[in-house]
């Protein structure tokens, strides 16, 4: 069994636009399968590998889950695909696209990896700030 701690509502927030990343790839493969053609099939069928690295930084974050800096994964690979892809001009034709299903599959995976981007920000910072929080206060010492 993984040692898991509760998460926080920011962490399943962030995981939350990580789905939402995926069913936005999932609405593009449905929309113009040809455009993943040059993906390397792994079973035989040609899919967008950025699902495969969203579900392996998703795996990751419940895996450190333990951990303050858990949801890092989820960040990088939101900034990797939104921020990377913008400044590579690979974002940007897929919505300005003439196919209304790319479009809007890739504006629901880019406003889901912003949301996994920011809520995975925001659960660090307040991970962190508790992990700070919980070893300045000084132990009460019982006595009877």
């Amino acid at each position: 069994m993984l040692p898991l701690r509760r998460l926080s509502r920011s962490s399943l927030i962030s995981f939350t636009g990580l789905l939402a990343g995926i069913a936005g790839l999932v609405i593009q493969w449905f929309a113009e399968p040809a455009k993943f053609a040059e993906a390397v099939p792994p079973f035989g069928v040609a899919f967008p590998p950025g699902i495969v690295f969203i579900i392996a930084s998703g795996l990751l974050m419940l895996l450190t889950a333990r951990w303050w800096w858990h949801a890092g994964f989820g960040v990088f690979i939101a900034f990797w695909i939104v921020g990377v892809g913008t400044l590579a001009n690979k974002l940007t034709p897929n919505l300005t696209s003439h196919n209304p299903g790319t479009v809007a599959g890739n504006a629901i995976m880019a406003a889901g990896l912003i949301l996994a981007f920011i809520a995975g920000v925001i659960s660090m910072i307040a991970a962190l700030r508790t992990r700070r929080t919980a070893r300045s206060k000084p132990e009460r010492v019982h006595q009877r």
